[in-house]
């Protein structure tokens, strides 16, 4: 999991006082069909899944921070495929429904090819954002 350049540059500039991170109001995993970099942006996030019941999926549950890691605490279920979406091989949390930024983005463990009728989920505790 890595952070975006987005983000990196908001945190750095609000830690340091340089400016202000507003944490957004919510959170959406992105799925996305390509390789993802620190330079993707929520209006242009490579290889992102589209059309066939595809959308960003809601998720502001998350526990609290400790030893520099956070995980999501309930399960995150995509709506149903209605046609093929092709094979997902990283994710993205990103701040809108549609465009927006970018937050951080990571390579699945395990590709998967999401066909009509699939249901594309993370149980809760797999999504790991750890700060090293």
């Amino acid at each position: 999991m890595s952070f975006s350049a987005f983000l990196e540059n908001e945190l750095l500039d609000h830690v340091f006082k340089t400016g202000e991170y507003t944490v957004p109001t919510n959170l959406y995993i992105a799925l996305s069909k390509s390789t993802l970099d620190d330079d993707d942006v929520g209006d242009g996030l490579t290889g992102e899944v589209t059309g066939a019941g595809y959308a960003r999926k809601k998720c502001n549950t998350w526990d609290a921070a400790a030893a520099g890691a956070i995980a999501n605490t309930a399960a995150i279920t995509f709506a149903q495929a209605t046609g093929n979406w092709g094979i997902v091989t990283y994710f993205a949390i990103v701040d809108k429904t549609t465009k927006g930024n970018v937050i951080a983005w990571g390579a699945l463990n395990t590709t998967k090819n999401i066909q009509s009728g699939d249901t594309a989920s993370f149980a809760a505790g797999d999504l790991d954002i750890t700060l090293d």
